[in-house]
């Protein structure tokens, strides 16, 4: 059985850091492509990040340069280091294997106040 279990969000100030992470289990997790989501209130999913096999990252143009993601096969975890939050980062976030889902499972809330 495929599991997702994030964590590490909180509530912060404008301008705060959070580092969230997301253990996987019963897939390859070294084999799979691995992506970060969020879901604001009354807004739709959206990607946020994406970490393939080979390396490459992606990110959404409005978090370019404040996230980085990251993951580490020995303990099958994978991160998304966010500084500079800002208000509109508020949602609630989700990990999953890329063409496995999105904004399924439990997730992890990250609240930003101004």
């Amino acid at each position: 059985e495929v599991q997702l279990v994030e964590s590490g969000g909180g509530s912060v100030e404008a301008g705060g850091s959070l580092r969230l992470s997301c253990v996987g289990s019963g897939f390859h997790f070294d084999g799979a492509d691995m992506g970060w989501f969020r879901q604001a209130p009354g807004k739709e999913c959206e990607l946020v990040s994406t970490i393939k096999i080979d390396g490459r990252t992606y990110y959404k143009m409005s978090v370019k340069g404040r996230f980085t993601i990251s993951q580490d096969n020995a303990t099958t975890t994978v991160y998304l280091q966010m500084n500079s939050l800002k208000p509109e980062d508020t949602a609630v976030y989700f990990c999953a294997a890329l063409g496995n889902g999105d904004c399924g499972g439990q997730g992890t809330q990250v609240t930003v106040s101004s």
